[in-house]
């Protein structure tokens, strides 16, 4: 179970586990998400006028800030006063990616609930239990890809998902082709990101279609739901992709069970070789990079690729031959 979903189970359990919890439509519950990439001092103004009404149904209140490492300067110093001296029915719970982000004055004020990804192990069996069909190279490279988290592993074991993975990797593999189309890898990545964006956006309307919501906010929930998928598989793809050439690496030194993609055995160990090790090497840090900046900065994304697939063949240079 993820931070936010363990978020909503936790409400629901503090409002009688009443199923309009889940529906995000308790009258108790107020959610609060990033719109854009900040939590704005306007939105946290507008959750603590929501804070002094007492409960509707229940014996609580429950507010749940989603994106707390968004929360900007202003925000945050907006926030601290109803964080140290709530309500005393007020129940306020912050989801963050991270917490470094977070001023101390907030962090000080809360009790930490740290969340730790899954072992290997934990996934794989996840994994084989969710599709037994799978082999067992098959189960290990989704546990090893998804990093921890159960959520991207049953991603990956959706059709769609599988199909953007295996263009991914042959991308990735394009790299050191004989011919190869920076703008051209880009963009596959970019229509990936796109095609999910399009699955969370068809998601969001289902899940709002009944509730009774202002227009403009069922909007938002939409936007950001499909943003928030849009940057998520930009990430992924990109761990992906530095995991592709790390493995590259591995291939050459004949560590083949370090490898991630132990499904691609073969495929790696026809490209991971002596003569490509350093530009395997150079590559995987390009790609670290690259998710770095797109983790801390606003990038142009179809810029930031292209660019990324240009100091990616170069970093292959002298070493290119088309792949199996």
């Amino acid at each position: 179970m993820g931070k936010r979903a363990l978020g909503l189970a936790f409400a629901a359990e503090l409002l009688d586990r009443d199923p309009r919890v889940e529906r995000r439509s308790h009258p108790d519950l107020y959610v609060l998400e990033p719109l854009g990439d900040q939590i704005r001092i306007d939105a946290v103004r507008e959750l603590r006028r929501d804070l002094h009404m007492r409960p509707f149904e229940a014996q609580r209140r429950v507010y749940l800030i989603f994106g707390a490492h968004l929360l900007n300067d202003e925000a945050a110093d907006a926030l601290l006063k109803d964080l140290e001296e709530p309500p005393s029915y007020a129940v306020i719970v912050l989801v963050a990616d991270e917490v470094g982000s977070l001023p101390d004055t907030i962090r000080s004020r809360c009790q930490a609930v740290p969340f730790r990804r899954l072992s290997e192990r934990a996934v794989r069996e996840a994994v084989k239990a969710r599709a037994p069909e799978l082999s067992e190279e098959q189960a290990t490279s989704i546990a090893r890809v998804a990093s921890g988290r159960l959520d991207r592993a049953e991603r990956l074991l959706d059709p769609a998902a599988a199909r953007r993975r295996e263009a991914l990797l042959e991308t990735a593999r394009s790299v050191y082709a004989a011919e190869f189309d920076a703008g051209a890898a880009a963009r596959k990545l970019l229509e990936a990101a796109r095609e999910r964006a399009d699955e969370a956006k068809e998601r969001e309307e289902a899940a709002i279609e009944g509730l009774d919501l202002p227009a403009r906010e069922a909007e938002q929930r939409v936007r950001r739901a499909a943003r928030g998928a849009e940057r998520e598989e930009l990430l992924a793809s990109l761990e992906e992709l530095a995991s592709w050439y790390r493995d590259l690496v591995a291939a050459a030194a004949g560590a083949e069970k370090a490898l991630v993609h132990v499904d691609l055995a073969d495929a790696l160990r026809e490209d991971g070789t002596l003569e490509r090790l350093e530009g395997a090497e150079r590559a995987a840090e390009l790609v670290r990079e690259t998710w770095r900046r797109f983790e801390e900065f606003q990038l142009s994304p179809a810029l930031a690729l292209e660019a990324l697939f240009v100091e990616l063949r170069r970093a292959f240079a002298g070493q290119v031959g088309a792949p199996a």
